[in-house]
């Protein structure tokens, strides 16, 4: 039997991965045969409060011995003043490195329904279906030297930015090989014309284009005019690949596009066991008050069936029945307008709005295939 690690993590971490969760047992009942083992542990401050470091090693072999890991958010002012070796999000970084998982996708669709929620225009933003391929475990979260310290009596803050050649490459193969089944369109991001370490990128991401890829269109962008672009034509772009830095902040920049950084999933891919998340934070001002949106966690649990587990028109049930709820007009507080048709909901009753239309998405699929 397949075997899930669960890390709810902080904040509405355990409120939104509880939802989900219940989404895929739902998909269990309905699929025919297929179940999965799930066991939950301790993560980042949870685990810190508890045993003093946000990942204990038992967290780890769990992480190593299963097919899938399912998080939900780690952090929080909480923990802030902790010494930065044992904070939460030490956790996470650690869970990237040690499960080898080097690209990050992160998907940024406008759904049809919340056309409304996104700042920018209807024009502007309706049919946006780009995915940011993040390089995950390189770049200036993890170059040496680095480290805070005093040289001729002043503080001194250094990170360092390092790519090899093999990180490069193998992130650009992800991007390139996704771009294949969507619109072959790659746009490589990078800051070549100031940092060394991207100058490398550009080359090295045009050497596997020209070497393996040719069939593909690739295109290179400054960070600072990407960001520009994400705002004034987001429906350029395709498959955006880019560094750890750079990655982190255009992926949040594009979620706010599509309405909410509550919408967005997320799947970090590259060893055997694949880690899914949603992009948002552990929002420690709402926890525990069930009004947090939990659709990007169970957007989370479809890439998990599509990326870990061959499931693809499972993955296409959970991903319909999330835009029919939003048609239907349920909408959690972060996308909520106040509209003829349209109700606020709290995060369980969403959840539940949300397996029910997994059931007669499945419903349809079975009569179909009996048609």
């Amino acid at each position: 039997m397949p075997k899930i690690c669960v890390f709810p993590g902080d904040g509405i971490g355990p409120e939104v991965v509880r939802e989900a969760l219940s989404v895929l047992r739902t998909v269990e009942e309905v699929a025919g045969g297929r179940s999965f083992e799930t066991e939950e542990e301790l993560l980042g401050g949870a685990s810190y409060d508890v045993h003093g470091v946000p990942m204990t090693e038992r967290a780890m072999g769990l992480a190593c011995g299963a097919d899938a890991v399912l998080l939900g958010a780690v952090g929080g002012p909480k923990w802030d003043p902790l010494p930065f070796a044992v904070r939460p999000e030490r956790a996470l970084l650690g869970l990237r490195k040690n499960l080898g998982l080097f690209a990050n996708l992160r998907p940024a669709k406008v759904f049809a329904p919340l056309l409304d929620a996104s700042p920018l225009r209807r024009e502007l933003v309706e049919g946006i279906d780009l995915v940011v391929v993040r390089e995950l475990t390189g770049g200036i979260y993890f170059g040496e030297p680095r480290g805070i310290r005093v040289e001729n009596g002043v503080e001194v803050g250094i990170n360092t930015e390092v790519y090899t050649r093999p990180e490069i490459e193998r992130v650009a193969r992800v991007a390139f090989e996704l771009a294949r089944k969507r619109g072959r369109k790659v746009t490589s991001v990078d800051k070549a014309n100031v940092l060394e370490a991207t100058e490398l990128w550009r080359r090295i991401v045009t050497e596997v284009h020209d070497r393996e890829y040719k069939d593909i269109d690739l295109s290179h962008m400054l960070v600072d005019n990407c960001a520009m672009q994400l705002i004034r034509h987001p429906k350029q772009f395709d498959v955006i690949v880019t560094t750890n830095l750079f990655g982190d902040i255009l992926t949040d920049e594009a979620s706010m596009i599509t309405g909410s950084i509550g919408m967005l999933p997320s799947a970090s891919l590259g060893g055997r066991v694949g880690l899914y998340e949603p992009i948002h934070g552990s929002a420690p001002d709402i926890a525990g008050k069930g009004v947090a949106n939990p659709l990007a966690t169970i957007l989370s649990v479809a890439l998990m069936l599509r990326y870990s587990f061959g499931m693809p028109a499972e993955a296409v049930w959970i991903e319909e029945a999330v835009e029919k709820v939003l048609a239907d007009g349920f909408r959690t507080g972060d996308i909520y307008r106040e509209a003829p048709g349209v109700r606020r909901v709290g995060t369980g009753e969403m959840g539940e709005q949300v397996r029910r239309a997994v059931r007669k998405q499945a419903e349809g699929a079975v009569r179909n295939i009996v048609r």
